[in-house]
């Protein structure tokens, strides 16, 4: 028997691999959700590129044979959309603004001070959250109109500047900090706003990226509470100027969707921008030695 007809050591064949079947079918689920997760938003990429007599067809036709790129110079033509979205950016940089300030202040208070009725008055707080806008929306208008508020921005700014949300995610950030570092900094003379200023906000950098994505995405596509407090069209926010597409007889899809696409747009960049700090603000415990 010659040596080349020999079989090989069993030391020397390579073990079969095995299939993890488990592995693959969480990566065909994973990926079939994400396709159905992703198809609303193709679809308004594909229609906002399209007649509004092709935009329903049947079967749809994911890549138009020819793109309608007009759509996206007449929704600027058509209706003030520049203006409504200037508007709808003051506000939103305002409302974040003031929501990252008197949620960190609140949930400083809640989470390092020490005062009668704290957690009550936390508890008390945290429990609007399940209250639904819908209660109050009628008490809340009559009293901006009582100001003198309606059709202005500053109605908008007043109901949206204070959030139970926004207190409870910064507390809750805030208790996972050492309450060492806050008695270390008393000793040496700092004041409270200065332990918020230095040591707080620069340790909670993730919870402050988390809750601006949430309150720049809920304002900036809020609809109802525009709907009810402007009429006025130079005060309009994007999501109002949207619906002007659509008047008692006809309905311009395609046009709206390539407002929808427009106002995806800095949504997209915000969260984008700030992802990393999302996850992490998600993920983390507090602080990082």
């Amino acid at each position: 028997m010659s040596i080349d007809a020999m079989p090989a050591p069993a030391a020397l064949k390579r073990p079969r691999r095995r299939v993890n079947w488990g592995l693959i079918t969480t990566y065909v689920i994973v990926i079939l959700v994400t396709l159905t997760m992703l198809a609303p938003f193709i679809w308004m990429i594909s229609a906002s590129l399209k007649l509004d007599r092709d935009v329903f067809a049947f079967p749809i036709q994911w890549i138009p044979e020819n793109p309608r790129w007009e759509n996206f110079v007449e929704i600027w033509t058509k209706i003030p959309l520049g203006l409504f979205v200037m508007n709808t950016f003051q506000l939103t940089i305002i409302v974040t603004i003031l929501q990252l300030l008197t949620s960190s202040f609140a949930a400083y208070a809640f989470a390092k001070l020490r005062f009668p009725y704290r957690n009550a008055l936390f508890l008390a707080y945290i429990a609007t959250i399940a209250m639904p806008w819908q209660v109050y929306m009628v008490p809340q208008f009559v009293m901006m109109r009582g100001f003198g508020l309606t059709n202005t921005l500053t109605a908008l700014v007043c109901l949206q500047a204070f959030t139970a949300f926004g207190v409870f995610l910064m507390r809750q950030f805030y208790m996972s900090i050492p309450d060492e570092l806050c008695e270390a900094a008393r000793i040496d003379g700092m004041s409270e706003y200065g332990i918020w200023w230095r040591i707080m906000l620069p340790l909670s950098m993730p919870a402050i990226s988390t809750l601006t994505i949430f309150t720049f995405v809920t304002t900036w596509n809020d609809f109802l509470g525009p709907l009810i407090y402007l009429t006025k069209t130079e005060v309009k926010t994007i999501q109002i100027g949207i619906r002007m597409f659509i008047s008692q007889y006809t309905q311009e899809y395609g046009l709206i969707m390539a407002a929808s696409v427009v106002s995806l747009i800095p949504v997209l960049i915000v969260f984008l921008a700030l992802q990393r700090f999302f996850v992490e603000g998600i993920a983390s415990t507090g602080l990082k030695g």
